[in-house]
C-alpha cells in the first residue's frame, strides 16, 4: 500500500521525509477533546474526587461512622475538623470524601448495566425489526413516559435500601434513552455495503452486532454513560435523602443532607459541603459528557 509522503530538505541538502497518513478516529477524537478546556478542566475534578473515594482512609484519620458526641456540632476548622462535624460528632469532610465512593459507584455501575440493556434491546430493535422493534420500541415509550425519579423509589421501596439494590434499580430504569439511540443508529449500519455483504455471505446475527456494530456504537455509548452518570447520581442523592438509598449510618451526601435540615438556620456548613460536592461531581460529568460529545462528532473530524 502507497503511502502519501511529503519530501523536504534540511540545512544540509538532505531529504526528511514526513508521513501525511491521517490518523485514527480516536486519536483525532482525543485531539479535538485536549483543546476544549472546559472539558479537560471537568476531568480534571473528576480525577479528584475519584483519588479522594479511592485514598480516603489516606486523607482523613477520622472514622466516617465514629460518633463523638462531646465534638457535636463543630465549627469549621476546629479540633481540626475542616468542615467541622455533625449532630453526632462525625467530621464533615471525612463523610463527604466517603461519600465519593457512594455516589460514584452507583452512577458508574447504575450507567454500565443500563448500557449493557439499553445495547442488547436497542440493537435487536434495529437489527432484528418487525416484531422485535414494536415490542422493545413499546417498551422504551412506557419506561420513558413514567417519572423516573417515581419510578426509582417504588422499586427501591420494593427492594429494600442498600447498595447493590441501587446499582440494580437505577441501571434497569436508566437504558430507554440508550437503546432508542442504539437502535436508531443500527438502523442507519443495517444499510452500509460492508453489514449487508456480511449478512449475504451468511455471517451469524451474533457476529454481526457483536464484531461489526459494537464498534460503531462504542461513541454513542461512552456518550450516553458520561452524561447519565450525574442523572444517577442526583437520583442516589435524592433517594437517600428520602431514607431510600443506602441505609444509615453509611455516609452519602444526600443522606447528609436530610440529616441537616434541622440545623439549617444554627449550622449551615452542614448542608452546604456535601451540596457543593454534589454540584461539583454533576456539572463536571456534564462538561466532560459534553466535550466528549463534541470529539466523538465525526463531522469535526479533518
Amino acid at each position: 500500500m502507497t503511502k502519501s509522503m511529503t519530501v523536504k530538505l534540511d540545512s544540509f541538502g538532505k531529504e526528511i521525509v514526513k508521513n501525511d497518513r491521517p490518523h485514527g478516529y480516536y486519536y483525532e477524537s482525543f485531539r479535538i477533546f485536549r483543546k476544549n478546556k472546559v472539558a479537560m478542566i471537568s476531568l480534571g475534578v473528576l480525577v479528584i474526587l475519584i483519588l479522594l473515594a479511592l485514598a480516603a482512609p489516606l486523607i482523613t484519620a477520622y472514622d466516617p461512622d465514629k460518633q463523638v458526641l462531646s465534638e457535636r456540632l463543630l465549627s469549621p476548622g476546629v479540633k481540626g475538623h475542616l468542615f467541622g462535624t455533625d449532630e453526632f460528632g462525625r467530621d464533615i469532610f471525612t463523610r463527604c470524601i466517603y461519600g465519593c465512593r457512594i455516589s460514584l459507584s452507583v452512577g458508574i455501575i447504575s450507567q454500565l448495566i443500563a448500557s449493557v440493556i439499553g445495547y442488547l434491546m436497542g440493537v435487536s430493535a434495529g437489527y432484528f425489526g418487525k416484531r422485535a422493534d414494536d415490542v422493545i420500541s413499546f417498551l422504551i415509550q412506557v419506561f420513558s413516559s413514567i417519572p423516573f425519579l417515581l419510578f426509582a423509589m417504588a422499586l427501591m421501596y420494593a427492594l429494600g435500601s442498600g447498595l447493590i439494590n441501587l446499582y440494580l434499580s437505577l441501571g434497569l430504569l436508566s437504558w430507554a434513552n440508550t437503546a432508542r439511540l442504539i437502535r436508531g443508529q443500527v438502523m442507519t449500519l443495517k444499510q452500509q455495503e460492508y453489514i449487508q455483504a456480511c449478512i449475504v455471505n451468511g455471517g451469524s446475527s451474533a457476529r454481526i452486532i457483536f464484531r461489526h456494530l459494537l464498534p460503531n456504537c462504542i461513541p454513542m455509548l461512552i456518550i450516553t454513560n458520561t452524561l447519565g452518570i450525574p442523572s444517577a447520581i442526583l437520583t442516589e442523592a435524592s433517594l437517600s435523602f428520602l431514607g431510600l438509598g443506602v441505609p444509615s449510618p453509611t455516609a452519602s451526601w444526600g443522606a447528609m443532607i436530610a440529616s441537616a435540615q434541622t440545623y439549617i438556620r444554627t449550622n449551615t456548613y452542614y448542608s452546604l459541603f456535601p451540596g457543593l460536592f454534589i454540584i461539583a461531581s454533576v456539572m463536571a460529568f456534564n462538561m466532560l459528557g459534553d466535550g466528549l460529545r463534541d470529539a466523538l462528532d465525526p463531522k469535526l473530524h479533518k
